[in-house]
């Protein structure tokens, strides 16, 4: 098993910055994709970034390219997303998600077996 906890979220002004972390649980074989997913209320869930945690090969959902930058500490066990320029519609409940097995990384086709609890990122204007 894979545990995920996700930290960092709170409440910014549009433009403002936030950078979650998440922390998966040492004991597990190193995952092949990591990732954040977002959903708002009333909205699907969305994929907005993802990385391939060997050779470091990110992905973006387009609404937020050049905004949001996703990384991982050298020693794999800690996922950032980096969120600047922050819009209203950023608003929503960010998961932690990883994926043991190799395969696709990039959303919406890459799939993931494990999911943090999500913690909010409220955006105002």
């Amino acid at each position: 098993q894979v545990q995920l906890v996700e930290s960092g979220g709170g409440s910014v002004q549009a433009g403002g910055s936030l950078r979650l972390s998440c922390a998966r649980t040492r004991n597990t074989r190193k995952p092949y994709c990591m990732g954040w997913f977002r959903q708002a209320p009333g909205k699907e869930r969305e994929g907005v970034a993802t990385i391939t945690t060997g050779a470091g090969v990110a992905y973006y959902a387009g609404s937020v390219e050049g905004r949001f930058t996703i990384s991982i500490d050298s020693d794999k066990y800690t996922l950032y997303l980096q969120m600047n320029s922050l819009r209203t519609e950023d608003t929503a409940v960010y998961y932690c998600v990883a994926e043991l097995e190799r395969g696709t990384c990039a959303p919406p086709s890459a799939e993931f077996k494990y999911w943090g609890q999500g913690t909010q990122v409220t955006v105002s204007s």
